[in-house]
């Protein structure tokens, strides 16, 4: 079974982000859901990781995963969880080449970062609230803190709700926008709207973070995507960062 992926390979950092299809979940999670506490069957789940990880040539259990909840907390890691707690955080950070960090969306922007030099990468779960709250400059600083310079840091942001999609009331706009004027956007139907992604990309330019790339891809208008605001019942997509073991 193969998984269809969007994978990028620059100066030794990995960055893949997965679609929906390749994997053995059952409607309406169908096919390729990664997300554990969505309503699809563990078994599935956990089938589903192993059969994207292998495509990534990644070791299923050397991928971290995190309870995300929209905040603004990043979690240092140094190796799998094993038995203990996942910590509820919404980035998360290592200095371990090899380790595949992974990040869940189904509408929100996955952010994965690297500093191939430094030897550290970063995966961040930014949704509106996350956004607002800062996890991107977070997960940037907690770089920082393992020797990552922001102008050698490389950044890809994955399929997301794009901005003429992701309709909110005008006060929530007006919220947003108050925090990071470049996330006001309009529907393209005529009414407010929120664009995260331009917002996290306002925020990695004022990090000082040049190599950005985001993905075309808006999960509410494809098909091939998990999309929340469009199913509500549905699976998660993945993103997942990692660096070569040999520098």
């Amino acid at each position: 079974m193969t998984v269809r992926h969007d994978a990028i390979h620059a100066s030794g950092a990995h960055f893949a982000f997965t679609d929906r299809w390749g994997g053995v979940s059952a409607v309406p999670y169908e096919e390729l859901n990664l997300g554990g506490a969505v309503g699809d069957d563990p078994s599935a789940v956990l089938a589903n990781r192993a059969i994207a990880a292998k495509s990534y040539e990644i070791d299923p259990d050397q991928v971290v995963w995190m309870n995300q909840v929209h905040g603004n907390e990043v979690a240092e890691v140094t190796g799998p969880w094993g038995e203990g707690p996942i910590p509820s955080v919404d980035a998360l950070v290592t200095a371990r080449r090899g380790l595949a960090l992974a990040v869940l969306t189904a509408d929100c922007t996955p952010v994965l970062l690297a500093d191939p030099v430094a030897g550290v990468v970063a995966a961040a779960h930014a949704g509106r609230p996350g956004m607002v709250a800062g996890i991107v400059p977070a997960a940037i600083e907690a770089m920082r803190s393992l020797g990552a310079e922001p102008a050698r840091i490389i950044s890809r942001t994955g399929p997301a709700v794009c901005g003429r999609c992701y309709e909110v009331p005008e006060r929530m706009r007006e919220e947003v926008a108050a925090v990071e004027p470049a996330a006001w956007s309009e529907t393209s139907w005529g009414t407010p709207a929120v664009d995260v992604t331009a917002g996290v990309h306002a925020q990695l330019e004022a990090a000082g973070v040049r190599n950005r790339q985001r993905s075309s891809v808006c999960t509410l208008e494809s098909a091939d995507h998990f999309s929340y605001r469009r199913d509500r019942t549905t699976g998660r997509l993945a993103g997942y960062v990692w660096l070569d073991t040999q520098e």
